[in-house]
């Protein structure tokens, strides 16, 4: 999965193995509240890595980190050991879980094509928690993902913030509304004639329904009988008075710059998705302040994404522009990337590892603006680790284990 040397890691595959046999011994029981984690190399990404490191798991939250020198273990704490350790990796934008890895009708609930603008559409009550893709993504060291509906529309719906474990959606949740998923360019246009048909449509269309939504909270405020509720601007609303941000996919220049337009003449909170030519707008994105969600590093270069670029990454991090990965959607099974795939090759591309790790953990866990719970391994955070067999971003290491909440979740190597 990584960018090092094919044969690295080979050599010493013999003793990872016994490592394996006795951390499924540790990992027989997934109950315990008090766990101490020893590694090698502790990436907290809030501060610089600390070598042969201990993180203190308490009742669900990170209690301490530090060097081991420095912090002893108590007699009654479960110990588990790894090569590295990592916070919980955080997929900044995914369809998982309103898409589901069978690619068939009954788990493809990610897009309704019945109508442009659909704000109203709540991630929250098509999400399955027992979709096999969350598993999946679980053992992969993904802990967290930003889901909800997919480009395809103008105005697609509603997204949320999910831990990847938990039986039932309620459990799983971390916030139920994150952000308005919108789209221009090609990912907006309806077929058959239906409208909209080009991007000057689809814009004209967005602007004339956030006037609508201006109109109808003037019209709640101030009116003696307020107007009946409506779903969609009430939806809207919530957008202009800032109090989510619009998502929108564009990927081309000329739909990320028609999205910092709207953003400036509404003065909403807009976050970029996708942004595969954001390189030739770099200097308007950093003007406005805006963050970039930018497309999988190893995106298929097509459709709107045919000039995308594998050192966008490295260009927006030089600009200063926050910046996270994502897995995105496919159209096919399985349905999801891997973030942490993306970060490695990103890595090889400009961003060095830090950076590339940051990309999936603290710096998308700020976009999202969940950072004072997750994202990083400081105490008082929600204790969400992945521990690996080596290097996180080589492709010849394993996950092996995983923890959410300061409960294992995952032990089988990956």
């Amino acid at each position: 999965m990584g960018v090092g040397n094919h044969d690295s890691g080979r050599g010493t595959r013999r003793g990872i193995s016994a490592l394996l046999a006795v951390m499924g011994v540790l990992f027989a029981s997934t109950a315990h509240a008090q766990v101490a984690v020893r590694a090698k190399t502790v990436h907290t990404m809030a501060g610089a890595a600390i070598e042969n490191g201990v993180v203190l798991v308490r009742d669900g939250k990170i209690e301490r980190v530090g060097a081991a020198s420095g912090i002893s273990v108590p007699s009654d704490y479960r110990v588990l050991e790894a090569e590295v350790v990592t916070p919980g990796l955080i997929d900044a934008h995914s369809v998982v879980g309103l898409a589901g890895y069978l690619n068939q009708p009954q788990d493809s609930d990610q897009l309704e094509t019945s109508a442009p603008i659909q704000p109203e559409l709540r991630a929250i009550d098509a999400f399955n928690a027992r979709e096999r893709l969350v598993e999946w993504l679980r053992g992969l060291g993904v802990t967290t993902i930003h889901t909800g509906h997919a480009p395809g529309a103008l105005v697609s719906g509603q997204t949320m913030i999910v831990k990847t474990t938990g039986a039932d959606t309620d459990e799983s949740v971390v916030v139920p509304t994150a952000m308005i998923a919108a789209a221009l360019g090609s990912a907006a246009l309806a077929e058959d004639d239906k409208s909209p048909g080009t991007r000057a449509k689809a814009v004209a269309l967005l602007r004339a329904e956030l006037i609508k939504a201006q109109e109808y909270l003037a019209k709640r405020k101030d009116a003696d009988e307020p107007p009946e509720r409506d779903l969609t601007l009430e939806v809207l609303g919530q957008v202009l008075q800032r109090e989510r941000p619009l998502l929108v996919t564009a990927q081309r220049a000329t739909d990320i710059t028609a999205a910092l337009r709207i953003a400036e003449e509404f003065d909403i909170r807009l976050v970029l998705d996708g942004a595969a030519e954001a390189y030739l707008v770099t200097d308007a994105i950093k003007a406005a302040g805006v963050p970039v969600i930018l497309h999988p590093t190893m995106a298929r270069a097509s459709g709107d994404l045919e000039n995308l670029s594998m050192e966008t990454a490295a260009t927006l991090r030089k600009a200063s522009i926050p910046l996270a990965l994502q897995a995105g959607y496919e159209g096919y099974v399985p349905k999801t990337r891997v973030v942490l795939f993306e970060a490695a090759v990103a890595s090889a591309n400009g961003l060095t590892r830090e950076e590339s790790l940051a990309a999936v953990t603290i710096d998308a866990a700020r976009i999202l603006g969940i950072d004072k719970r997750l994202g990083s391994l400081e105490a008082g955070k929600d204790a969400d680790l992945v521990l690996f067999d080596g290097d996180p971003l080589e492709y010849t290491s394993h996950v092996v284990g995983v923890l959410i909440d300061g409960q294992v979740v995952s032990s089988e190597p990956q």
